[in-house]
């Protein structure tokens, strides 16, 4: 393979001008870099990556950590992500665990192993005590809230919008009121359940284990969840479901069986997805890409500026009220 003097020697420049070009530098006159692009592709040249990054020290390469690629949720946050990264000439690995800690322990370890320069963890199984551990070996940001650790994080407050909603849905009148989870035992989760407890007790409401879903996370359950719903004896006339997908499987759903919403059931939905918007389906806008886009530029500001601080970052939400109450 030729290497970058005989690439020179082909083009007629320097080896610097050579240098220039194949790291992108804007200042190289032009005919000189068509001079080396013919040369490249006449000898068939390629980098050696393994060698530039030695060289650099960084790899241009953030690893992403989410449990599913085909969820409009994490979809949203992994465009944000990769909005900025293109601004900045940095490339993603996504890394699809399906909550699998293995997997998960797996990018952590392209971290320590320096395959990639970040880590921006989306959502997770392994404990803050288990991933903490690998801070020393580069910046991590996870898209939670997280404190008093050497750990970054962008979030929105799980509570304080779970809190909005039911007391919107309360002063529509609604006093059975359940919602929607996709895993009980994550932090998120545990934040919506105090919020739903202690804001319907503060309102002279109760909530109830009946009215708890779990397992909701993809279009078709919601058609599932409005099967369960409508064999109840005492249903909820109204949900929180944590996700716009799941909320139009079951405005879909409710169409053809019948069910009227918001008459017999109101929904307020997560996400603030376009599908939200179609079906009319109020809805709670976390600005998920927006934590994408400042979960990178946290990544970034730490490997560009080399600071070990820490950056603890919260994003606001709106409720945005359609037809489904």
């Amino acid at each position: 393979m030729p290497n970058i003097k005989q690439l020179a020697e082909a083009a007629g420049v320097s080896v610097s001008t050579v240098s220039r070009v194949l790291n992108g530098h804007p200042y190289v006159r032009e005919d000189k870099r068509q001079a080396v692009y013919k040369a490249i592709e006449r000898l068939q040249y390629t980098r050696n990556m393994n060698a530039v990054h030695l060289v650099k020290g960084a790899t241009q390469t953030i690893g992403v950590i989410l449990p599913q690629i085909n969820n409009a949720y994490f979809g949203k946050v992994v465009e944000g992500i990769g909005q900025q990264a293109l601004q900045v000439n940095y490339q993603l690995m996504l890394c699809q665990t399906g909550y699998r800690t293995h997997e998960e322990r797996k990018a952590l370890h392209m971290l320590r192993d320096k395959i990639v320069d970040g880590l921006i963890i989306i959502s997770r199984s392994l404990s803050l005590n288990q991933i903490e551990k690998y801070a020393a070996y580069g910046p991590i940001t996870l898209c939670e809230e997280v404190r008093g650790r050497p750990l970054s994080c962008v979030y929105f407050d799980h509570y304080a919008s779970f809190q909005k909603a039911l007391i919107y849905l309360w002063s529509k009148g609604h006093r059975r009121i359940g919602y929607t989870v996709n895993r009980r035992n994550s932090a998120s989760s545990a934040t919506r359940h105090k919020a739903y407890l202690e804001t319907l007790a503060s309102l002279g409401g109760e909530g109830r284990e009946a009215w708890i879903f779990d397992n909701c996370l993809h279009l078709e359950d919601g058609a599932v969840l409005l099967n369960k719903i409508i064999s109840m004896d005492d249903p909820p006339t109204a949900l929180l479901v944590t996700g716009d997908q799941v909320a139009a499987g079951l405005t879909i759903a409710a169409q053809k069986q019948g069910v009227q919403i918001p008459d017999d059931l109101a929904l307020i939905g997560l996400d603030n997805q376009p599908i939200s918007k179609l079906l009319g389906i109020t809805t709670i806008d976390n600005r998920l890409n927006e934590i994408g886009a400042e979960a990178f530029r946290i990544i970034y500001r730490h490997i560009s500026e080399q600071t070990d601080s820490t950056t603890i970052q919260e994003l606001g939400f709106k409720l945005i009220e359609r037809s489904s109450v």
